[in-house]
């Protein structure tokens, strides 16, 4: 946890002229200072939140990075308590976003036996093979929504942002999607 601690024979910073001297310069080194003092509070809120060290650690360095940026454009008396309030909703956000994601697993398109034998392996690799074909014949909007949301593991949003797609169409490209695959599943088994 040494990578948050600051040294302890130095005074704490004046949060204000660090913040000013960031925003009038553009140089990381005062806002990493500032952001260094704050530190151990923003990994206990991520903490407290997502549960989880590795995670909270990767949310203090996107923290930062979303702070090199948010500073620039809103007023802020109090850093401490500005910077809490970003990090507590980073951290909600975290979690909304994963809730929002929907998991389903590629057992939903090809069915696997529980023992794999060598007549079953080559089966799995028949169905996977067979799955990629139909996953290629698939419209491409629907195949890159499918794809991204299924084997890349994306959320809605994520996908809405790459693909420059509405909501509403990704939702409906992936639903037709993994009705045409279903479909196209059960023609190859036949």
């Amino acid at each position: 946890m040494n990578w948050l601690k600051r040294s302890k024979d130095t005074d704490p910073p004046n949060d204000a002229a660090l913040l000013k001297l960031y925003l009038e310069t553009g140089d990381l080194a005062p806002l990493g200072e500032l952001f260094r003092a704050h530190s151990s509070m923003v990994y206990y809120v991520c903490y407290r939140y997502l549960q989880d060290s590795e995670q909270s650690k990767d949310a203090v360095m996107q923290i930062f990075e979303e702070l090199i940026v948010k500073v620039k454009k809103q007023e802020i008396r109090q850093f401490g308590s500005w910077l809490y309030v970003l990090s507590k909703n980073y951290c909600l956000m975290q979690l909304r976003s994963s809730k929002n994601r929907q998991h389903v697993a590629i057992d939903d398109f090809v069915e696997f036996p529980l023992k794999p034998h060598q007549e079953d392996l080559e089966e799995k690799e028949r169905q996977l093979t067979a799955m990629e074909k139909c996953l290629e014949r698939l419209p491409e909007k629907q195949k890159q929504s499918i794809s991204l949301f299924f084997l890349k593991e994306r959320c809605y949003k994520e996908i809405v942002d790459f693909t420059g797609f509405s909501l509403n169409d990704v939702k409906s490209y992936i639903q037709n999607g993994k009705r045409n695959l279903k479909i196209c599943m059960e023609k190859n088994r036949e």
